[in-house]
């Protein structure tokens, strides 16, 4: 075979050396028969054994009686038939005879210990390498790490059970968040607060918040949900409340120093003689003011609490999510999800022309149809497991790609919709998620978009 050792490579003995073996005044004693069949014998049974050490046992004999011949005997010899050549008595080399051979030379190999780790690195799963990045954390380069986690997520997904749960799940989202650690005593000191300010809001909305969805009823409570949002409420009065105190401050130093700079710049810095109030429940409805809690919140706060293990991590999530990657979301105008709209139907005109201007046709824009699913992150849309899937995509590549989701969806009916002669009720309520083929459809448009429009994308939810 192509991969067996050549006849050299085997060390056999050459005719030179074995012509004074086949002397008949040699082999007269029969003492000496039985040597060279011992020797024969140990020669085939030791074929593998002399790639690996040099000389087989059969050539170190021959050359020591070499140096020391065998005297013969006295009285007549006998005659023997000659023996034949030992390479008839030869098995056929096999390809691990082939492998055994080519780990002679040591010093130009690897160790057995060196190749099975290489074995094991290049056997290991996507899987088992995403569990070990969470575990583990990257090994020095962290930039790197979170870019193969990314990757990783983008091309293998998590696993997850038919229910869309995941152990990994909740701990990756905290790591593509940037959350900094909470000890559940934070989490418990917000509850015993009792009821905050939009106390009444929260429980006009949780009873609703995926009612028909018996995936999320059976594993979260309206009461978790409850407090959670009522904690997220009351740490949103409070940076509220200390920012209105920092600015009250310098409000009050610029009127007791009579600086010209804070004086002039504005007639109501000029004439305050009192820090501005906390928005409450009431005047909340409107301004550039962020809130403590406005409508639809409730339904982007479950897939955290479904996802979480625990209460604690769902509200340091949900907290750090809406405060640092879609704070315009979330204030009392909602200004950032207005601006998300306006940019669904910018990126569907550039991206599926056709079918932008036929919802144009019949006075179909964003504001009507997609407001739910720019405010939720597609949330509203159910399936859960693959709304999990969406998100997994949404926090390892920026949660402004939503935008593109909700177009991708558009394309996804496209025949349908330019089909109808009254696409408003087709739009209504979306046909279920296809995370997968959402998200193909999303990375395939990014390269459509132009610099400025994504620039938008980017950073219209701040």
């Amino acid at each position: 075979m192509a991969n067996s050792p050549s006849r050299n490579a085997l060390n056999l003995p050459t005719s030179a050396s074995t012509t004074h073996l086949r002397d008949p005044h040699l082999l007269a004693s029969p003492r000496t028969t039985r040597t060279l069949r011992k020797l024969q014998s140990a020669h085939a049974l030791s074929s593998n054994y002399s790639s690996l050490n040099g000389s087989s046992l059969l050539s170190q004999q021959r050359q020591q009686q070499l140096r020391n011949p065998v005297s013969s005997q006295s009285g007549s010899p006998q005659q023997n038939p000659p023996i034949p050549p030992s390479s008839s008595h030869h098995r056929t080399r096999s390809n691990s005879d082939a492998l055994v051979a080519s780990f002679s030379n040591s010093s130009s190999v690897p160790t057995r210990r060196n190749a099975v780790a290489k074995k094991v690195v290049s056997t290991q799963t996507p899987k088992d390498e995403l569990e070990a990045l969470v575990r583990q954390g990257p090994r020095g380069d962290v930039p790197a790490g979170l870019q193969r986690l990314r990757h990783l997520i983008l091309c293998d997904g998590l696993d997850a059970d038919s229910d869309g749960m995941s152990q990994l799940r909740i701990y990756i989202w905290l790591i593509l968040l940037n959350t900094p650690p909470l000890s559940t005593d934070s989490y418990l000191d917000l509850i015993r607060r009792g009821p905050s300010p939009a106390y009444s809001k929260i429980r006009n909305d949780t009873f609703r918040t995926l009612a028909t969805n018996p995936l999320f009823k059976r594993r979260v409570s309206e009461a978790s949900l409850i407090r959670l949002l009522n904690a997220v409420a009351w740490r949103l009065h409070d940076a509220k409340l200390e920012k209105a105190n920092e600015l009250g401050k310098i409000i009050n130093a610029s009127s007791d120093l009579g600086s010209p700079e804070l004086q002039h710049a504005s007639p109501v810095v000029k004439h305050s003689q009192h820090p501005p109030t906390v928005t409450t429940e009431s005047s909340e409805a409107g301004g550039a003011e962020p809130g403590i809690y406005v409508q639809g919140m409730n339904v982007l706060c479950a897939p955290f609490l479904y996802a979480a293990r625990s209460e604690a991590e769902a509200f340091v999530a949900f907290h750090r999510f809406i405060t640092m990657e879609c704070p315009g979301y979330v204030r009392g105008a909602m200004d950032g999800v207005h601006k998300g709209l306006v940019l669904v139907d910018k990126c569907l005109a550039i991206c599926e022309p056709r079918l932008a201007l036929y919802l144009r046709s019949k006075s179909m824009t964003a504001e009507i149809y997609a407001f739910a699913s720019v405010l939720t992150m597609c949330a509203c849309t159910p399936p859960l497991p693959e709304v999990l899937q969406l998100w997994d995509f949404l926090f390892s590549y920026g949660a402004h790609l939503n935008i593109l989701c909700i177009c991708a969806q558009l394309l996804m009916m496209k025949d349908t919709l330019m089909a109808s002669p009254s696409p408003t009720k087709l739009l209504r309520s979306f046909p279920p998620l296809q995370a997968k083929t959402i998200i193909e459809l999303t990375l395939n448009w990014v390269r459509k978009i132009p610099a400025d429009v994504y620039d938008e994308l980017v950073h219209h939810a701040q």
